[in-house]
């Protein structure tokens, strides 16, 4: 495995000081939050107990950003969150995330592609109808909160993308069958 495809090890020390393996060096929360900025994947283990520490130092760099302001997730969808940490829709919502950020990641590469392709850029509009009919299929069809369409009206597509749209629709079809099995 090459050296940029394993993760960053990062190992706390009970000092709780942050101890980069791979330079020798101390690093702080923003530094880490580089780190995954410029790609890399990093693994935050306690020295003393070999815990895995990541998901907390994660989610600690993702508070202090929200903190200072810099608000990428909107109260709603805090409040989405701390409801889904008390019902049994727990064992859904993680995936669901996942497969929210696969398709926004595969949105900004397509648009990132036709930038460089002097093609037109896919409106916003686009990306929020697909990002729609994704949440009806996870939600079986119910309204979801700060959606803009009614659940029964049909997103219409721009010319020449009606490919894109049956593209989505086959991969919601392929998550219902998985979500399916999961039941």
């Amino acid at each position: 495995m090459g050296e940029d495809n394993k993760p960053l090890l990062i190992k706390r020390y009970a000092s709780r000081r942050l101890y980069n393996t791979e330079t020798s060096d101390y690093v702080t929360l923003d530094d880490i939050a580089g780190f995954i900025r410029s790609g890399r994947e990093v693994q935050i283990i306690d020295l003393k107990s070999g815990d895995d520490l990541t998901r907390q130092y994660l989610l600690q760099i993702i508070a202090e950003h929200e903190s200072r302001g810099e608000n990428v997730l909107p109260v709603n969808v805090l409040n989405d969150l701390v409801r889904a940490y008390t019902t049994q829709a727990t064992s859904m919502v993680p995936q669901f995330l996942q497969t929210s950020f696969d398709m926004l990641r595969e949105s900004q590469e397509k648009v990132m592609e036709s930038m460089g392709t002097g093609m037109a850029m896919p409106g916003l509009e686009t990306m929020q109808a697909q990002q729609e009919a994704f949440m009806k299929a996870m939600t079986g069809g119910m309204p979801w909160p700060g959606s803009s369409a009614p659940v029964n009206e049909k997103a219409e597509a721009a010319p020449g993308e009606g490919e894109d749209l049956d593209d989505i629709k086959k991969q919601l079809a392929e998550l219902q069958e998985k979500l399916s099995k999961l039941k």
